[in-house]
C-alpha cells in the first residue's frame, strides 16, 4: 500500500483529499474517484463498471488492496473490461448507502470492503464485500465475457430490477406509516417497546447477546433516559453492567485512552483495533450522562482519558478533529497495542508481576502470538483488597504504568492517521464534550468544544449550507443530513452549557436551511441528500439508527429541543409527525431505532423549561448542570434577551430560577435545590 506523494500517481486519485483515495493513488488500476468523467466514460465506452468502497482505517480494504489492487495482471483485467470508481464510503456516504442497500437487497451480507458492479447508467446488478484475488479475477471474467456476449440483456434487467427496489419509499418497505397521525404515545406501549429491547441484552458482559459486539451509544442513552423517567433499576444495572465491562475491555485503550471500533468476541476483549471519531464522541456523551447518574469515578477516568487521548491525537492545529486512526501498523492489525510480557518486564522493572496480573497479561500472551491485549476482570477496590494494597496507592500505581506504557509506546510504528475533517462526525465529538463540560465543569472541556465549533464556522459553512469535508484548507462535497443534524444538535448543546445566544441562532438558520432543502412533507422524514446534490439512482432516506444514530431521528430531537427553545410549535409538530411514521417499527424492534425510542420518551414525559436570569446564571447553570435531566430544557442571561424563554424576565439583583412544564410554571425560586425540589415534583 502506497502513499508517497514523492511519486507520480498513477490513476486519478492523486489529485484527490481522501487519504483513503489516496492510498491507492499509486495502484496499477485506473482508478477514478466517484463523479462525472468516469460514468461518462462507462456511458460512451458502454462497459460495466466496479465501485469499490471502503475507509482509510479499514483492515480488509488494506489486505484487499495489497493482494489484489497493486497486482499487476489483476489491474489489467479491471482496465480491461470495467470503468474502476474508488469511494471513500465517509466522503460519499449517499453512495455507500444506495450500493450497500443493494448488495443487501441481492441477499449479501454487507460490509467494507464492498465491491459492487454496475451497468454504465450506474445501476447494480451483482455485489459482495472482500474477494481474495483469485475468486476476485475470475468473477471479473466472468462479468466481463457475460456483459459483452449474450447475456448483457439479462444482467440490464437485473439492474434495472434492483434500480427499483432502490427507489421505493423507505417507509413502505419497512412497513411505516407513510402517512397518518402525529405520535400518539403512552405509557404501556412505551413499557412493551422497553421489554421488547431488553429481550436483546447480555446480563453477563453487558451490550447485546451477540459478537462481534459493537458499543451501540444510542441504546444505553435510551436506558438512561428510561431509568430517569421510571426509576427501573434493572435498566440502570444493566447500563453499569455495560459501561464497566466496555471500560474495563480490549475495546478501551487502557494506556493511552480511547476506544477502538467494535469487539470481536463477545467478552469485549479482542478489538478490531481501528479507532473512529464518531465512537469516541458518543462514548464521552454516555460516560458523562452516566457520571452524572451514579457518580462512578470509572466513567470520570475514561471521560478524562479519553479526551486526552483526542486532543493528543486526533486534533488539527486549528481546532478540527480528524477521523480515524488505522487498525493496523507494520502491516499487522493491533502490533501498536500489545505487549509481550518480556516487553512489560523491561519496561517496568519490579512491578511488572503487579502490571500484569492487573491487566491479566500472560506469559503464552491472551491473543495472538504470545501478546497480550491488556483488560481489566474486576474493581480497583476489589484488586487492591486482593493484593494487599491501598486504594490511594494502587491508583498511583496505576498512574505510573500508564505513563510508562505510552511512554515506551510512542516510539512503535504509529497506526496511519486519516487526517480528514468530517462535519458530521466533528459534530458528534463537540457534543461529547459539551456533555463532558456539563457533567464535569472543567473549563479545558469547554475551550476544546469551543475551538471546535469556531472551526465548524470558520471551515465548513458556506452561508446557511454545510461542507462534509475539510483538508489542508479546503473544504468540498456538499453536506448530508447527516451533518447538518448532528451540527444542529451540537449547537443546541452549546447553547445550554454557555448561554451565548448565537448558538441557537445558528441552530435555527441551519433548521430553516433543512427544512427548505431536505425535507418531504408527503412522508414527513427528511431525504438524506439536498435538493441541490448531484442525482444519484436513489434519493434516500435514513430511517434506522446504527452505530451513529440515524439523520432522521436526529433531526426529530432537534425539531423538539429548538421548538421548545424558540417556542416554534410547528418545529414540534413536525417532530411527532415523524416519530408517528416510525412508531409502531419503534415498538416492535427498537434495537434498530433506539434514538428514536429516546424520542419517545421525550414525548411520553416531556421535559420542563428552565429559565436563569441574574448576576450568578453562570454559578446556577454549572450546579444544575451536574444533574441528569435529559428532556429538561435551560435558558439564560445575565440581563434579558429575546428569546421567548426569557422574555419578560428581566434580570434583578437576586438571581433567579423559573421552573415551566406543559406552559404552566412554578413560583420564580433563587436557589437550584429549590428548583431541583419542583423538578421532581413536576416529574410526579
Amino acid at each position: 500500500m502506497s502513499t508517497s506523494s514523492s511519486i507520480s500517481p498513477a490513476n486519478r486519485l492523486g489529485h484527490e483529499t481522501s487519504p483513503y483515495l489516496l492510498q491507492h493513488a499509486h495502484n496499477p488500476v485506473d482508478w477514478y474517484p466517484w463523479g462525472p468523467e468516469a460514468l461518462a466514460r462507462a456511458q460512451a465506452e458502454q462497459k460495466p463498471i466496479i465501485v469499490s468502497i471502503g475507509y482509510a482505517a479499514c483492515h480488509w480494504c488494506h489486505v484487499m488492496e495489497r493482494e489484489s489492487f497493486e497486482n499487476e495482471q489483476v489491474a489489467r483485467v479491471m482496465n480491461e473490461h470495467f470503468v474502476c470508481i474508488k469511494v471513500d464510503r465517509e466522503e460519499r456516504p449517499d453512495v455507500d448507502q444506495i450500493y450497500m442497500d443493494a448488495v443487501q437487497a441481492m441477499g449479501i451480507q454487507g460490509g467494507w470492503p464492498l465491491n459492487v458492479m454496475l451497468t454504465p447508467e450506474a445501476k447494480p446488478f451483482y455485489g459482495g464485500t472482500y474477494f481474495p484475488p483469485g475468486n476476485w479475477v475470475k468473477l471479473l471474467e466472468n462479468i466481463a465475457q457475460a456483459y459483452a456476449g449474450e447475456h448483457r440483456a439479462e444482467l440490464d434487467g437485473s439492474a434495472e430490477r434492483f434500480a427499483q427496489v432502490l427507489q421505493a419509499s423507505e417507509l413502505e418497505k419497512y412497513g411505516a406509516a407513510s402517512d397518518g397521525p402525529s405520535a400518539q404515545v403512552n405509557d404501556e406501549e412505551f413499557k412493551l417497546l422497553a421489554y421488547n429491547l431488553g429481550l436483546r441484552f447480555d446480563r453477563e458482559r453487558g451490550g447485546t447477546n451477540r459478537a462481534p459486539k459493537f458499543m451501540m451509544p444510542s441504546i444505553w442513552r435510551f436506558l438512561l433516559r428510561t431509568y430517569h423517567i421510571t426509576g427501573s433499576q434493572q435498566m440502570l444495572n444493566q447500563v453499569n453492567l455495560t459501561l464497566r465491562e466496555m471500560a474495563w475491555g480490549g475495546i478501551y485503550d487502557q494506556v493511552g485512552g480511547g476506544w477502538a471500533r467494535y469487539s470481536v468476541d463477545a467478552e469485549w476483549l479482542v478489538p478490531h483495533f481501528e479507532k473512529m471519531l464518531y465512537d469516541n464522541g458518543q462514548l464521552l456523551s454516555l460516560y458523562s450522562e452516566a457520571y452524572q447518574v451514579t457518580r462512578d469515578p470509572l466513567y470520570r477516568e475514561v471521560v478524562f482519558q479519553t479526551v486526552a487521548w483526542v486532543r493528543r491525537e486526533l486534533t488539527n492545529p486549528e481546532g478540527g478533529f480528524y477521523s480515524s486512526l488505522d487498525a493496523d501498523s507494520e502491516g499487522e492489525e493491533g502490533k501498536f497495542y500489545v505487549w509481550t510480557r518480556e516487553e512489560l518486564q523491561h519496561i517496568l522493572g519490579a512491578e511488572e508481576a503487579l502490571a500484569a496480573a492487573y491487566y491479566n497479561c500472560t506469559g503464552l500472551g491472551n491473543w495472538e502470538h504470545g501478546r497480550n491485549i491488556l483488560h481489566r476482570r474486576q474493581s480497583d477496590a476489589d484488586f487492591a483488597a486482593e493484593h494487599g494494597l491501598e486504594p490511594h496507592v494502587l491508583a498511583k500505581l496505576v498512574h505510573g504504568w500508564q505513563h510508562q506504557l505510552l511512554a515506551a509506546r510512542s516510539y512503535r510504528v504509529r497506526p496511519g492517521l486519516d487526517d480528514k475533517v468530517l462535519t458530521g462526525w466533528n459534530a458528534l465529538m463537540l457534543s461529547g464534550l459539551v456533555a463532558a463540560y456539563r457533567a464535569f465543569g472543567e473549563a479545558e472541556l469547554l475551550e476544546l468544544a469551543l475551538r471546535n465549533a469556531e472551526f465548524l464556522q470558520q471551515n465548513l459553512r458556506n452561508g446557511p449550507q454545510l461542507y462534509r469535508t475539510w483538508k489542508n484548507g479546503r473544504a468540498t462535497i456538499s453536506g448530508f443530513l447527516e451533518d447538518y443534524a448532528l451540527v444542529i444538535e451540537a449547537y443546541i448543546g452549546l447553547y445550554e452549557v454557555t448561554f451565548d445566544e448565537s448558538w441557537l441562532r445558528e441552530a435555527e438558520v441551519l433548521m430553516r436551511y433543512v427544512l427548505d432543502n431536505f425535507f418531504d412533507p408527503a412522508e414527513q422524514q427528511f431525504f438524506y441528500t439536498d435538493a441541490s446534490a448531484e442525482p444519484l439512482i436513489a434519493r434516500k432516506k435514513e430511517l434506522f439508527d446504527n452505530v451513529i444514530p440515524g439523520s432522521n431521528s436526529v433531526m426529530a430531537h432537534n425539531l423538539l429541543r429548538l421548538g421548545r427553545h424558540l417556542e416554534n410549535t410547528q418545529y414540534q409538530d413536525i417532530a411527532a409527525a415523524m416519530l408517528g411514521r416510525v412508531q409502531s417499527l419503534v415498538v416492535k424492534e427498537p434495537q434498530h431505532l433506539t434514538n428514536w425510542a429516546s424520542l419517545y420518551v421525550a414525548l411520553v414525559r416531556p421535559g420542563a423549561e428552565v429559565a436563569i436570569t441574574g448576576p450568578e446564571v453562570e454559578k446556577f447553570r454549572r450546579e444544575l448542570s451536574q444533574y441528569f435531566l435529559p428532556n429538561d430544557i435551560l435558558a439564560g442571561t445575565l440581563s434579558s434577551s429575546s428569546l421567548p424563554l426569557l422574555q419578560g424576565r428581566e434580570a434583578t439583583a437576586e438571581t433567579t430560577l423559573y421552573v415551566c412544564r406543559n406552559r404552566a410554571c412554578q413560583l420564580p425560586v433563587h436557589s437550584v435545590n429549590e428548583a431541583l425540589g419542583q423538578l421532581a415534583l413536576a416529574e410526579q
